[in-house]
């Protein structure tokens, strides 16, 4: 089964799909020979599932991705002869192997193995589980993890998705970034809300981004979940360019705010110094 070819003609989308450009275009700096549409349309569809579609027919498919139901159901057919995809005829899901995709760039990325010594140094000095995390369009992607036994069954799973706007890591990137892309991305995002803590008000989290910028690191409570707090500091590299952010997820229990940012904030900033050189 052949994977449809990049000189087939490019379908009619309602809009790009998730995660993905829209079809079609071709990103600037791309020779359009060095474009190949038929590999975008497949990672495209792969990206369409999530937690609302876990499982759709081909013509649903289609709609996510802005394909008509035969080309979504070309490339359903040969991710499932690929093993990406299952299938009982009527409905596709994806299958585990997929997972091989994000365990490939965790096994060949650099930050992930250089940071986990620093992580282990976080948590022994915390006892709280320490993540690195980095910024993927509007969501924070934990990419390594440390943490002591009694709270590996807790905080995010290595991989996890998380809104940017909720969490301390995110807040903080988001906040890092010049002025009008802070602006373009207030304007442009729709804010969701999670909890009663939930900042839902774009001029309410332009202030705690002006104060987040100026202070250098990030405190987040509750706004994902009611028992979560997260404490995050920007993770540089050796020319000062933000690759990242070191950050700590615990349990709000009976610990203060301030308490908890005496505990942690040093360990945090003495660990992201020290990776500096490293990276």
């Amino acid at each position: 089964m052949d994977l449809p070819s990049s000189s087939d003609p490019l379908p009619d989308r309602a809009g790009p799909a998730p995660g993905a450009a829209a079809q079609g275009s071709v990103p600037a700096g791309l020779d359009r020979r060095d474009w190949i549409a038929g590999l975008e349309r497949g990672l495209s569809i792969i990206e369409s599932f999530d937690d609302a579609h876990p499982r759709m027919t081909a013509s649903e498919a289609g709609q996510r991705t802005g394909m008509t139901r035969t080309a979504a159901r070309r490339y359903l057919l040969t991710l499932q002869h690929m093993g990406y995809v299952a299938s009982d005829g009527k409905l596709f899901w994806l299958t585990p192997r997929v997972l091989r995709l994000g365990q490939s760039y965790l096994e060949s990325a650099r930050l992930p193995r250089i940071v986990q010594p620093f992580l282990q140094r976080v948590t022994a000095g915390t006892h709280e589980t320490a993540y690195l995390s980095v910024l993927d369009g509007d969501d924070v992607v934990y990419i390594a993890r440390n943490g002591p036994n009694r709270s590996m069954n807790t905080g995010y799973v290595l991989g996890a998705r998380v809104p940017a706007q909720v969490t301390a890591s995110g807040m903080l990137m988001l906040a890092l970034r010049d002025d009008d892309a802070v602006a373009h991305w207030l304007a442009t995002h729709e804010l969701k809300v999670f909890t009663s803590f939930t900042i839902a008000d774009k001029n309410t989290l332009k202030q705690e981004f002006a104060r987040i910028r100026a202070q250098g690191w990030a405190l987040s409570e509750q706004q994902l979940d009611l028992n979560s707090r997260g404490i995050a500091v920007p993770l540089r590299d050796r020319h000062g360019a933000l690759v990242g952010a070191l950050n700590i997820t615990m349990p709000m229990g009976q610990e203060l705010s301030k308490d908890a940012v005496a505990r942690v904030l040093p360990v945090l900033r003495e660990a992201a110094q020290a990776m500096r050189n490293q990276i």
